[in-house]
């Protein structure tokens, strides 16, 4: 398992300590310290679809002028991700081939839990 998100978001701190209290191993990547590549983001896409990667609640979106918000698509998405890792929503989570967006412990229970 491998975890993205960055060091010190809520969320990804509860994630990983909803993780580390299950003693579920998993590798963590901070994409804002350690970066974040086309073509891993063009995987996300492709698994998660580019709509579920952003966080349209955060402050990251609504600091990004209205004309881009408006008329974001799939293109310009990836290319505002890029030059905006901290607007992706998170926990980005590769696990057994699949990518899952964002924290929920219901969820994860199902998913992660042995």
């Amino acid at each position: 398992m491998k975890l993205y998100g960055i060091r010190n978001c809520d969320t990804v701190k509860k994630a990983r300590k909803w993780l580390d209290e299950r003693r579920i191993e998993y590798q963590f990547h901070d994409f804002k310290k350690d970066g974040l590549s086309s073509e891993l983001l063009a995987t996300w896409e492709h698994s998660a679809g580019w709509e579920a990667l952003l966080n349209r609640r955060g402050t990251t979106w609504r600091k990004l002028p209205e004309g881009i918000r408006e008329g974001i698509d799939a293109a310009s998405a990836h290319h505002v991700i890029l030059e905006n890792p901290s607007i992706i929503k998170r926990p980005v989570v590769e696990f057994q081939g699949a990518v899952t967006v964002g924290f929920n412990a219901d969820d994860w229970a199902a998913r992660f839990n042995h």
